[in-house]
């Protein structure tokens, strides 16, 4: 068996590659079992953000596992291999689990040392768990994954301060305006007419950071206005009106400034629909969703300037060297947490003869007890037949702990497979004497 993934994310593709591979929660159910489906997949899971997708596999074979993975992204992103494949990465064992500890940690994200991308990899492991995509293997690596963010942020400063898309996309309203005042620095919102379109976790850290960099009101458009006033609540110190989806054309019109973070399949803002309205202000769209809300072609439009996700390298850039050199203070509890679970993964080639040892073991207990309780006769009580099976369990797993503990101790393959052969050898041990 093997570990490894495959995906792409924006270090490897860019956005318009990315909307298309992009997997909603609603398709997870079904992705996830036509993966399982392949003869070459024992176990997967899939994580599907933004700025990535990765799928995480335990496959039988690593070069047919990885090539049913690749299948599956060009038949589900409709992308041919030849346009696909320069922009996706695999890893594989080692590589694998490394990288998934960085994920976890925030270490790859584009804002380094992001949080959200934690909860994100907590329900990868949550979604894999509830449809059965995932067995033992996976279930411990993400779970290990889950831990070892938590642990970087607890013990290392890498989650402090503005590290989340959101808080890079409001930083980069910042620095525009700056821009266009003449000066390369953030500069308050104070003074902009502010709309958020959507009303997710994204939405909410907008809120977040506008309130944070001066905004006194926000127009707050949602499909769902009961949600929309939930999530205003919770910012008394903000004034936050919210209004329909349905009036987002009043918003495009009067508005300087909108962010966009909605679950959309499709662009919500286009051309055709700015091209309608009647403007006479200049308005700045910012779209941190994936797939994008705001469609490609609204570049060109008179008074009108529209950034991505991709565009926000240029607020990280800005904040990004500080961030290195706590970066490496976290690299090593990265290593450490990834050798523990190839210790594990490595220990499990012992469970075999372990399981073939005990069984037999157990064999010649239960015969033995057998022998002795008819000798007993019928004076021996129910009481004391249990005593005595109970001190014959207790001589055995006495017996096992050492020699088990020995095979299944970080120790190097060929000494643990020297071992193996040598207890095999010892004991007989038949492959079919127990189920593996």
């Amino acid at each position: 068996m093997h570990i490894a993934v495959v995906g792409l994310s924006h270090r490897t593709a860019p956005v318009e590659i990315r909307e298309k591979l992009s997997i909603s929660e609603e398709s997870m159910q079904e992705s996830l079992k036509t993966l399982k489906g392949n003869e070459q997949v024992h176990e997967v899971s899939i994580l599907s953000t933004c700025n990535r997708l990765e799928i995480y596999t335990l496959v039988k074979d690593q070069d047919l596992g990885l090539s049913a993975v690749r299948d599956f992204l060009g038949k589900h992103s409709g992308i041919s291999t030849e346009v696909l494949s320069p922009h996706l990465f695999s890893f594989h064992q080692e590589e694998a689990v490394s990288h998934l500890m960085k994920v976890a940690s925030g270490l790859d994200s584009l804002v380094l040392g992001e949080g959200q991308i934690l909860s994100q990899v907590k329900k990868m492991l949550r979604l894999g768990q509830d449809y059965q995509s995932m067995g033992p293997i996976l279930n411990r690596l993400l779970s290990q994954a889950v831990s070892t963010g938590k642990r970087v942020r607890s013990e290392t400063n890498l989650g402090t301060g503005a590290v989340s898309i959101s808080s890079a996309a409001v930083e980069l309203a910042q620095l525009k305006l700056g821009q266009s005042k003449g000066v390369d620095q953030l500069m308050t919102l104070e003074s902009e007419t502010v709309a958020v379109v959507g009303a997710g976790r994204m939405s909410r850290l907008l809120l977040q950071h506008l309130q944070a960099k001066g905004c006194n009101e926000v127009t707050l458009l949602n499909r769902t206005i009961e949600r929309a006033k939930i999530l205003g609540a919770d910012f008394p110190e903000l004034q936050v009106i919210c209004l329909p989806i349905e009036q987002l054309d009043h918003s495009l019109s009067s508005c300087s400034l909108i962010f966009t973070s909605t679950a959309s399949a499709d662009p919500i803002i286009d051309a055709s629909r700015l091209n309608k309205i009647n403007r006479n202000n200049f308005l700045r769209l910012i779209d941190i969703g994936v797939p994008r809300n705001i469609a490609a072609d609204v570049d060109g439009i008179n008074n009108i300037e529209a950034h991505d996700v991709d565009d926000l390298q240029e607020v990280v850039s800005r904040n990004q060297e500080a961030r290195q050199k706590i970066a490496l203070e976290a690299e090593n509890l990265l290593k450490e947490e990834g050798r523990l679970f190839l210790e594990w993964w490595e220990s499990l080639e012992a469970v075999p003869t372990i399981n073939r040892l005990r069984a037999s073991l157990e064999s010649i207990r239960s015969e033995e007890l057998m022998k002795a309780l008819s000798r007993m006769g019928p004076d021996f009580s129910a009481r004391e037949r249990k005593v005595v099976e109970a001190l014959s369990k207790g001589i055995i797993n006495k017996i096992l702990h050492t020699p088990v503990t020995q095979l299944r101790a970080p120790q190097a393959r060929e000494d643990r497979q020297d071992s193996l052969r040598i207890v095999e050898e010892l004991f007989d041990l038949n492959p079919t004497d127990s189920d593996e």
